[in-house]
């Protein structure tokens, strides 16, 4: 069954991109994702290829599209966003966990909506891979609006306080030097794709 607001929601926002290949769930955030046609309908999204989900969805051809809805605080973005899926299980932490008819999970209480899709055509975009699919379910789970990329820095990005400063003050910075986004951690992990441009590990610097 397609819902039509399902696919609305996908209009503007941040995604949480959920993939399966074999036993191993992983799920990245994404940005690029829209519909391109109405009859037949079709989605596109764009995954960089250094992120694992990207080899995951062009392996087994299938993913779920989950837009990330102001309901949402900072625990998707630490699980899906700020962490490599090739080391840790970005799931083995998650409270609530369903599956879509076509197996794949999704977590609803930080989405509005999920869509299930089937992968019809890749296209090498040198960096990235565009994927064209066509959704074979989709529904709503909220009324909550998607997000937009600046609600999250306005309403979920944590703010630091002078506390939150001196406890951080040691960790390290890593600046996108395509689009100037700032990652802050220890260690930026080798498939870290930036929230904001989608560039990957390669087009970030550590800060002096």
């Amino acid at each position: 069954m397609i819902d039509d607001k399902a696919i609305f929601n996908i209009s503007y926002g941040l995604f949480v991109l959920v993939a399966r290949q074999g036993e191993k769930d992983n799920a990245c955030i994404i940005n690029v994702a829209q519909q391109i046609t109405s009859d037949p309908l079709q989605l596109a999204i764009c995954i960089n290829k250094q992120n694992l989900t990207h080899d995951m969805v062009l392996h087994t051809l299938k993913f779920n599209l989950c837009p990330l809805s102001e309901e949402a605080t900072m625990k998707p973005f630490q699980h899906f966003g700020f962490q490599s899926g090739k080391t840790v299980d970005k799931f083995a932490e998650c409270e609530v966990e369903l599956r879509t008819d076509n197996g794949l999970r999704y977590l609803p209480k930080y989405i509005n909506s999920v869509i299930s899709c089937v992968v019809t055509k890749s296209i090498d975009l040198g960096t990235h891979t565009l994927f064209i699919a066509m959704p074979m379910e989709a529904k709503v789970l909220t009324d909550s609006p998607s997000i937009t990329y600046a609600y999250y820095q306005e309403h979920i990005k944590p703010k630091p306080s002078n506390t939150q400063t001196l406890e951080t003050s040691n960790k390290k910075k890593w600046v996108c030097e395509v689009c100037g986004y700032v990652y802050e951690g220890n260690e930026l992990p080798d498939d870290f794709v930036c929230p904001v441009c989608k560039h990957g590990k390669s087009d970030f610097k550590l800060m002096e």
